[in-house]
């Protein structure tokens, strides 16, 4: 039976139970959304296991994209559904890998922090946790903190952040709440739901002292009331805290799911809170019910390079500019078709150039070297050439800026600099603090990271699409558009329409809006502050290009 609890700072743990990828995320994201709109105040936590520092120097086809914080901070892609959901930022604060606890640590060690003492993963290393954990309240000064503990139930990687919880439970149980996220498969010969394995998980949890409040089962398809009350018997949880979360088509349906099983109430009472409104969903119900409708299609190609693994493509790379699309078409009344578009491909000519006009419109997204870089170029050349709207992010800019910079300003062999060192006309690179660091070895955490003001030229494609001339936007990077090349692609009909510091590095290019009907790459991310009921002005001004495109 679940004590109801009352005072003090609320928190909900959630773990995951028989395999990785069961959508802790997700549901973390939502329980969060569901508790902000009964009127409470919620910050989400990330917890990685890995012993990373942070997110920035992990594999994005074997992690899944990078995201970015106002802070700089370079976090798991988990991270941006929370701010989605939520609606608004999070601080460096919700975001913990295993490395940077250790790192804490070690540097106290060495500067004589314990005194001393023997340092061992128990308790300094544990504590360290605990101490995080509460740190992420106090600054969001919020009711309720909802941690996601990476990883899955058994994992020796992620134990130290369980038995974490595991003492603030102890210190006051009144306050902390356990919830699983376990899976229920249905293997194809035999066409019945197993609940063993949940029942393995929940006694495994069980043996580091936890014990689930709640079961959030995913499956298939949704959980019969006898699952859930064999489920109930063998994992001592209350059979209506046994949430069913079946399969569905968009990931923005899952609160709205969890609300008709009435959970926050059902968090509620076992937090001791009161709700300070009915729950107040209508403007996301609105929103959801566009992914699975539309008055329009929209056909939007991704030219990237993170898409090989194995067999499978992995679009988890580019997962908040697929996002930010879905968040503007919605918003147009339209149905986003979303296809891959290898940009190695186009370089060894196995896919033809001319394929690009079966699409609405194109984004270059970021990234990092050599692989591909042709292909982006020829794309880039492709859109300007014929109209077709062009959205570069990050390297996405410097792919516009060297394709103009060969073809129109007729800067023979113009590249970048992380490509080509020699190059005779470096149009891109390297950001001169930036020479410093790498030539110490000083990579990770160390590009130029997190939110900076970019003033807009009045008149431009931008500053007409923002309706207003200074923005702040989340970076990544170490190039930048060459100062020294400034003048001339300008003289040669390159616009430089946003700006930093007085003008001193160039945000935002971008053809004017007579001599295309889009063409624009900014340095900054923009897809890192999309919202689904904030779409972002940048890529809204895009899909109304290619709407207009696919009307014409």
């Amino acid at each position: 039976m679940v004590r109801a609890r009352k005072g003090g700072h609320k928190y909900i743990f959630v773990i995951g139970g028989v395999m990785s990828g069961v959508g802790k995320g997700i549901a973390t994201a939502s329980i969060g959304k569901i508790l902000s709109a009964r009127g409470l105040s919620i910050n989400l936590v990330k917890v990685d296991p890995y012993l990373n520092v942070d997110a920035g120097t992990m594999n994005p086809i074997e992690h899944g994209e990078v995201f970015v914080l106002d802070s700089g901070l370079e976090t798991d892609q988990d991270m941006g559904n929370y701010e989605r959901f939520l609606g608004r930022d999070l601080g460096p604060e919700d975001y913990m890998t295993s490395g940077s606890i250790y790192r804490t640590v070690i540097e106290r060690e060495r500067n004589l922090g314990y005194g001393g003492k023997c340092v061992e993963a128990i308790p300094h290393v544990r504590d360290e946790i605990v101490s995080r954990y509460k740190q992420a309240a106090a600054k969001s000064s919020s009711d309720v903190s909802v941690v996601e503990i990476g990883g899955t139930i058994g994992d020796f990687q992620n134990a130290l952040f369980i038995e974490a919880a595991r003492v603030l439970h102890l210190e006051n149980p009144a306050n902390v709440l356990f919830i699983m996220v376990s899976y229920l498969p249905i293997p194809g010969t035999l066409g019945e739901m197993k609940t063993r394995p949940t029942q393995h998980a929940v006694s495994m949890l069980n043996s580091y002292g936890v014990q689930p409040d709640i079961i959030i089962a995913r499956s298939a398809v949704a959980l019969d009331q006898r699952r859930k009350e064999k489920l109930a018997a063998s994992c001592n949880v209350l059979s209506d805290h046994i949430i069913s979360a079946p399969d569905v088509d968009s990931i923005y349906d899952v609160p709205l799911n969890f609300e008709r099983d009435k959970l926050s109430d059902i968090l509620l009472r076992a937090l001791g809170k009161r709700a300070k409104s009915a729950p107040d969903l209508k403007e996301w119900e609105t929103f959801a019910a566009h992914a699975h409708n539309g008055n329009g299609v929209v056909k939007i190609g991704i030219v990237g390079k993170y898409f090989d693994t194995g067999d499978f493509v992995l679009s988890d790379a580019y997962l908040s500019v697929i996002e930010a699309i879905k968040f503007s078409a919605y918003a147009s009344d339209l149905r986003p078709e979303i296809a891959w578009i290898n940009a190695k491909d186009i370089q060894k000519g196995t896919l033809e150039l001319s394929a690009l006009g079966e699409y609405d419109g194109i984004i270059v997204p970021g990234g990092f070297g050599e692989t591909g870089i042709e292909g982006k170029i020829m794309a880039a050349r492709y859109a300007r050439e014929n109209k077709l709207p062009y959205f570069g992010l990050c390297y996405g800019l410097h792919m516009l800026v060297i394709e103009y910079a060969r073809n129109v300003a007729g800067l023979t062999g113009a590249n970048t600099t992380e490509i080509d060192p020699k190059t005779a006309h470096p149009v891109i690179d390297i950001m001169p603090e930036q020479r410093a660091k790498i030539a110490k070895g000083e990579y990770g955490g160390s590009m130029r990271l997190g939110a900076y003001p970019c003033t807009l030229t009045e008149g431009s494609v931008v500053r007409r699409a923002y309706g207003k001339t200074d923005v702040s936007e989340r970076h990544r990077h170490r190039y930048e558009i060459n100062r020294d090349y400034v003048e001339r692609l300008e003289q040669a009909g390159l616009v430089f329409s946003g700006t930093w510091r007085d003008g001193d590095l160039k945000e935002i290019a971008e053809l004017p809006a007579k001599e295309h009907p889009f063409y624009v790459g900014t340095q900054f991310h923009p897809e890192l502050r999309a919202r689904p009921l904030a779409p972002h002005p940048l890529f809204s001004a895009f899909i109304r290009a290619a709407e207009k495109r696919r009307s014409a």
